[in-house]
């Protein structure tokens, strides 16, 4: 005959049933495994796509590989030496995979992007570029063999994402002073300095920037503003660790845009880290507006940096696209 004994520790006045802790944890594990098996499936087909010419990326590749097979991936890897050609080869394996996996900066992701919002596979992110500002905003660590195991844990976050003109954008879509940081930020440069490129090429143009004028519109308002940069985010950092506003989620459901309207080079130091910081949008000559869709019209075309690259120009339509992928987080 089995007899079940429940043993019972009474401290301070406190019962405390080990055997029903032991069934509660067992259904915990139990409800876990559950979710994430509807998440990812066993030893799941895994498309891996690293850029190579990230500042990791070649360094890293191998290491990934194996960290993502001991975590039980099925490993399909494709060359990706250039970005340009990410969304064709996601569209391709989209029927032969179960999530892809891209390896590398913003640029990289940004790159991707259209193509995972089109097919609708899970994104698991290793964070190899320089900046890496997207998986700050998720809580990702630099850490390879960490990133590897957050996405083999399989918890899925519907994120929103920006659109302008047609073009996603993860982090932020920005005109003026960001796009002539981002003409400095060459490859060389970036491998060279690493994070502190930005730094670098910052100083290098700031002292050159000069004015322009645009018309900003919502829905329901106009400004005519004479400004240095608009930046639109989507989520919190960009630029190397920026911060568009200092409360700002990748999953709020709103964009967040600020005006930077002085009339002088030197006076953008004292903002310097308030910026940092996203505290900027409460210092004079600074415009903040927020919102789910935002035009910015100009005399003449000004080019568009999402995400490190430049894809667009003005006139500009920024749009929310509430909850549009699915991303691995811890």
């Amino acid at each position: 005959m089995v007899q079940t004994i429940a043993i019972s520790y009474i401290f301070s006045g406190f019962s405390y049933d080990i055997d029903n802790e032991v069934h509660a944890r067992s259904d915990n594990v139990k409800n876990y495994l559950s979710k994430l098996e509807r998440v990812l499936p066993i030893s799941p087909n895994a498309l891996l796509l690293v850029n190579l010419h990230s500042r990791k990326g070649q360094e890293f590749l191998t290491t990934a590989v194996h960290c993502l097979q001991t975590l039980g991936f099925n490993v399909i890897q494709e060359d990706t030496k250039h970005p340009q050609h990410l969304g064709d080869v996601i569209r391709q394996y989209q029927t032969q995979v179960d999530l892809v996996i891209v390896g590398g900066g913003d640029g990289t992701l940004n790159a991707a992007v259209d193509a995972i919002v089109d097919t609708q596979l899970p994104l698991g992110i290793l964070p190899l570029g320089t900046a890496n500002d997207l998986a700050k905003t998720l809580g990702i660590p630099n850490s390879l063999p960490e990133a590897c195991k957050i996405i083999a844990a399989g918890q899925l976050q519907r994120i929103d994402l920006g659109c302008v003109n047609g073009k996603y954008f993860f982090n932020v879509a920005s005109l003026g002073l960001s796009v002539n940081i981002t003409q400095k930020l060459t490859r060389e440069v970036k491998r060279r300095w690493g994070i502190f490129a930005y730094a670098a090429a910052a100083f290098q143009v700031v002292w050159k920037s000069r004015p322009f004028r645009a018309e900003i519109k919502t829905p329901t308002q106009s400004f005519h503003v004479k400004t240095v940069q608009i930046a639109v985010g989507n989520g919190r950092y960009y630029g190397g660790g920026m911060a568009v506003f200092h409360d700002a989620r990748i999953d709020d459901q709103r964009l967040d845009l600020y005006s930077l309207e002085v009339n002088h080079w030197w006076q953008m130091i004292p903002l310097l880290p308030a910026i940092r910081h996203g505290r900027h949008i409460h210092w004079e000559g600074v415009r903040a507006i927020q919102g789910q869709e935002i035009e910015v019209y100009t005399r003449k075309p000004y080019p568009i940096n999402t995400d490190g690259e430049i894809t667009a120009y003005t006139p500009a339509v920024f749009r929310l696209i509430p909850r549009a992928i699915g991303v691995f987080v811890p």
